[in-house]
């Protein structure tokens, strides 16, 4: 009996650890399945969204059609002929109106088209009073301002006394000009007059607006330098790349103060000669001047003494070698990030006086002075004449500050883009006066300007687009999408409103896309050096995945084995 009872617990303990261990073996199974569900639905997704490069929406479609740029310059131009240069049968057919257009594909994703509107139309009697005055520029100017970028030319009968004999054009301050009218039959129609007047109102608007390779040269940053003459790329090489604002510094360098005491009415010059040209350039760019007095500055240079004059002289190959030495000591705004333009004034030390500048042939600068592209400009003034040789030492010096700015104010044009204007014989362009530049100046300046930032700013985008579609794990922040939609968005508005003719508005609005488009591309979130290669990635992540993913793929396939076991032995016990 005791074997007997011994035997019945022994198979009850063994079907009870069996039953254990079938149990254990289930939940070990369910374990498994339930951790594999939970790391494959919620652990994955989670490390997914938790891990994933935040990429802010871009207007990748409109960026893309940005990178095909076809402009369109629209000018207004208004041909207003005065008493005794019709017949009053040609006058009754006025007003009216003419557009031409011509088209320019400057590369395969580049496009230009000008557009002329001419409108002709009789002077009216206020118009008729003005001409008949010797300031006629002016007085037409009180009657009607001219919108920014139009043309208004007004024709004058040929034996007119208002201008010269020998002059057939006469461009003014403002955007008018005066044509003499060439000889027109009294059986001519009307048609004919004005075919045989478009050449002389086209050389007109040539002159007194942009012209095709100032616009072509205005896209450099697109457009291969083959396409631009030497002449405009030189022009838009000296210029200073466009920019909110500059930084434009004035100083005196005075190497020997034991001999010479300076003095220099820089304020009131900068007041009288640069300000008013500042004024007028300030839809282009912010402006800012300061001045310094630098002593014991040299040029670094050593002059030659030239016995046939009696003179110390700087040749044009040397000149390459005075900026350096120079701009070590001028310091710079680290508060601005603007582009500085330098005036450098240099008075020579007694032992080195006089000091003149040669050109490459040899022959004294009439100006003594020089610049340099998009740095700025040096003038030497000489003053050993004022004082002798036994004058006391240090000698008090008043620098003639209106021959100093006359230079000063002719690089600054330079500089800033105002191109120099080659007219045709018989065109007398008069001086922009104390103004530093004309209307019509302005506007050439503006056109060039406007196109150029359209094509900086579009040039940006592109790159910009194509750096982040490329790099798909550059995090875009809401601030980079709103700069760069903001950039496309004032893109297509100053190109639409260069189409329309607005000059003004077209510059305002391409200023905000360069603006847009260089804070987005310069964005410090944006720098690679934040990012790691694929490769990278997996290195830290193989090491923290792998030891818990193994048993978890173990359990998995075990499970699946068995699973397919027992399918097995059903189907034998079956058949």
């Amino acid at each position: 009996k005791q074997v007997v009872l011994f035997y019945r617990l022994t198979k009850v303990l063994i079907s009870y650890c069996f039953i254990l261990v079938i149990a254990e073996m289930q939940r070990g199974r369910y374990a498994a399945l339930a951790i594999a569900a939970v790391v494959i639905v919620v652990g994955i997704p989670l490390w997914w969204k938790t891990t994933e490069t935040y990429r802010a929406w871009l207007p990748f479609s409109e960026i893309s059609e940005l990178d095909s740029l076809q402009l369109q310059l629209s000018v207004d131009i208004e041909v207003v002929f005065s008493r005794g240069t019709l017949t009053p049968e040609q006058q009754k057919k006025f007003p009216l109106s003419h557009v031409n257009q011509k088209e320019h594909q400057v590369d395969a994703k580049t496009g230009l088209r000008y557009k002329y509107e001419t409108r002709y139309r009789t002077a009216t009697i206020m118009e008729e009073d003005a001409l008949n005055q010797p300031t006629a520029d002016l007085s037409l100017h009180m009657l009607s301002e001219s919108s920014c970028g139009s043309v208004v030319v007004y024709v004058i009968p040929e034996s007119a006394a208002l201008l010269p004999e020998d002059v057939k054009v006469y461009v003014g301050q403002r955007r008018t000009a005066l044509l003499r009218s060439p000889p027109f039959k009294s059986s001519w129609s009307l048609k004919e007059v004005l075919s045989n007047l478009d050449m002389e109102v086209e050389q007109v608007v040539s002159t007194m607006s942009f012209s095709h390779q100032d616009i072509v040269a205005a896209l450099s940053d697109r457009v291969r330098m083959a396409k631009v003459t030497k002449e405009s790329m030189a022009d838009s090489m000296r210029a200073i790349k466009s920019s909110p604002g500059y930084e434009i510094t004035f100083s005196l360098l005075n190497p020997d103060p034991r001999s010479h005491s300076l003095h220099w009415d820089i304020e009131g010059a900068v007041q009288s000669c640069i300000q008013p040209l500042l004024n007028k350039l300030a839809p282009i760019a912010n402006f800012s001047v300061d001045s310094q007095i630098l002593y014991y500055a040299v040029l670094g240079v050593n002059p030659r003494f030239d016995n046939s004059v009696s003179a110390y002289t700087l040749s044009a190959d040397s000149l390459s070698h005075v900026i350096n030495p120079v701009e070590a000591r001028l310091g710079s705004n680290a508060a601005s990030s603007n582009p500085v333009l330098n005036f450098l004034l240099y008075v020579p030390d007694s032992h080195h006086s006089p000091l003149f500048i040669r050109d490459h042939s040899k022959r004294e600068v009439p100006s003594n002075a020089f610049h340099s592209p998009r740095w700025g400009g040096i003038m030497v003034y000489n003053v050993n004449e004022m004082y002798g040789p036994e004058a006391e030492r240090p000698v008090d010096i008043n620098i003639n500050m209106a021959k100093v700015m006359g230079v000063f104010l002719a690089q600054l044009r330079l500089m800033l883009g105002v191109q120099h204007t080659h007219p045709p014989t018989g065109f007398v362009l008069q001086s922009p006066g104390s103004a530093g530049l004309a209307d019509w100046e302005l506007d050439r300046l503006l056109w060039s300007r406007s196109v150029e930032n359209i094509a900086t700013a579009s040039t940006t985008i592109t790159s910009l687009a194509q750096l982040l579609d490329q790099i798909g794990n550059i995090v875009i922040n809401d601030n980079i999408a709103q700069q760069v939609s903001s950039a496309v968005t004032s893109l297509q508005s100053a190109v639409a409103e260069l189409e329309a003719g607005n000059l003004a508005f077209a510059l305002q609005y391409s200023r905000e896309a360069i603006l847009a488009s260089e804070r987005a591309f310069f964005d410090p979130s944006l720098l690679h050096l934040l990012y790691f290669p694929d490769d990278q990635k997996f290195a830290i992540y193989i090491p923290l995945f792998l030891p818990m993913c193994v048993p978890i793929v173990l359990s998995l396939l075990k499970i699946v084995s068995e699973a397919k076991k027992k399918r097995a032995d059903k189907q034998a016990k079956s058949d």
